[in-house]
């Protein structure tokens, strides 16, 4: 009987965790994440570059009265900015491809974009193109008809801007609105071409 006993109590269990292992796999995969990460800021930067000649953007008028009367305004989000029709080929240049809070003001002049944190941007009535409900823009995708997506020329360039409102109902409200501005300008430019 004495045997098993010793036997038992020669018995013992293997070490569960090898440390040294443990800790070399954990710094391996943070320095693997910071490549990862490095390497895409790299990229963002190297995006920018290549968009360099975006020219600045334009800024609210200035002149007393301007930029008139507000017709509709919008709390929400911007989400992005491409080229228009590429709702992938995001623009970073000038600071278009910064998401953040949004203040929308539509006047007669044209259309106001505050940015709390990021450039503010102002899109004058000629510059207005299309407005859009759309379901996503530059990475960023929604629901059917949960973006309002702006298209407006900057220098020779077409740009699609994405907006997101607190209030999603707004939406159809500025699609409606913005392209009745544009049609009548639309209107009014062939009608004075004649």
């Amino acid at each position: 009987m004495t045997p098993v006993i010793l036997l038992a109590a020669e018995k013992k269990s293997a070490e569960v965790t090898d440390w040294a292992a443990r800790i070399g796999w954990v710094v391996g995969l943070a320095l693997f994440v910071a490549l990862v990460y490095w390497l895409m800021r790299e990229g963002w930067k190297w995006r920018g570059t290549l968009q360099g000649d975006l020219p600045e953007l334009p800024t609210a008028p200035e002149s007393p009265g301007a930029p008139g009367a507000a017709k509709l305004t919008m709390s929400g989000r911007y989400h992005g900015s491409t080229t228009a029709g590429q709702w992938l080929d995001r623009i970073v240049a000038r600071g278009l491809g910064t998401r953040s809070r949004a203040e929308l003001t539509l006047t007669d002049t044209g259309l106001d974009v505050v940015r709390p944190g990021a450039s503010d941007f102002f899109v004058s009535v000629a510059a207005l193109r299309e407005a859009r409900l759309d379901k996503g823009i530059a990475g960023k995708v929604l629901t059917e008809g949960g973006l309002l997506v702006v298209t407006w020329a900057h220098g020779d360039k077409l740009i699609d801007s994405g907006f997101r409102s607190d209030h999603a109902a707004e939406h159809t409200t500025w699609v409606e609105t913005l392209n009745d501005m544009i049609n009548m300008i639309n209107k009014t430019e062939t009608e004075g071409a004649r």
